[in-house]
């Protein structure tokens, strides 16, 4: 049994019945009831799935109410969580993670042993980096889901002010650029859809530049775009001449992972501009 199921099961357990010889139980006069403990769960199925949540509005998500459902606090640790527990489940967190099982109801009558599974909604309240996320709970018949809680405007402002508020804006722009080129993105940066279409640039003929991605760092009023440059033939580029209002009103910096191409070739443009809004 994992550490984890093993913690959740003693928790949810209560006195066993004689005839289910498993955890939870009540007594009827022709049956004996009984809830049962997360013992019999000793992983979470590789099947589990991913939804996200964003603080201060209500997620209304679906969860297995047969296998553990996994929470996650994106970039922190989870503080709280609050729940109606006389709806049958069991809860256990334990730094960025928590696990939520809605337990089975299993009824022995003579032998005849029936289970009934959840199916009535619960609302948790998780706090997770300073904020509260309401979860807005549908058990139904479906591998385990996975809830990672996003970090919403203020946090992510909030970890963008951390992150660059020593550095000067020269080494802000380097770190910016790194993280694109190197492709380790911080969470606290907003990923935005990146504008269609190809840019011919005039002073540069036969090249055309595609953006491939874009980014938003906000408390930082930056943002940032990864461009493709492609060639026709063997150019030398010079950064100097992507300084262009095709590219941004308020370039602030302008990058390329190589400025020597034969024809055909592609290279990686990164350019760092000045606001949010671009």
């Amino acid at each position: 049994m994992s550490k984890r199921a093993d913690v959740i099961s003693r928790q949810a357990s209560i006195p066993a019945c004689p005839k289910a010889g498993v955890t939870g139980t009540f007594r009827h006069p022709l049956s004996c009831a009984v809830i049962s403990g997360l013992a019999l769960l000793l992983a979470m199925p590789a099947s589990a799935q991913t939804v996200h949540a964003l603080p201060d509005q209500t997620s209304r998500i679906r969860m297995s109410n047969r296998d553990i459902n996994h929470v996650v606090c994106e970039g922190g640790e989870i503080e709280d969580i609050k729940f109606s527990a006389e709806k049958g489940l069991a809860v256990e967190k334990g730094g960025s993670d928590a696990w939520i099982k809605f337990l089975t109801r299993e009824i022995d009558d003579a032998g005849q042993v029936t289970r009934s599974y959840v199916t009535q909604p619960s609302e948790f309240f998780v706090n997770c980096n300073g904020a509260t996320y309401p979860l807005y709970a549908e058990p139904a018949e479906i591998p385990a889901q996975t809830v990672v809680l996003m970090p919403g405007a203020r946090q992510r402002a909030q970890a963008n002010n951390e992150l660059m508020a020593a550095l000067a804006d020269e080494d802000r722009a380097v770190s910016i650029t790194m993280a694109l080129l190197d492709d380790r993105i911080p969470a606290s940066f907003s990923e935005v859809a990146p504008a269609g279409g190809t840019l011919l640039m005039p002073a540069m003929p036969g090249v055309s530049i595609t953006e491939s991605r874009r980014v938003v760092i906000e408390g930082a009023a930056l943002s940032a775009s990864e461009y493709r440059v492609q060639v026709a033939a063997a150019v030398t580029l010079d950064e100097r001449s992507l300084i262009d209002p095709a590219l941004g009103s308020r370039i602030f910096a302008v990058t390329l992972d190589r400025v020597r191409l034969n024809a055909g070739e592609n290279a990686r443009l990164v350019v760092v501009r000045r606001g949010t809004g671009q």
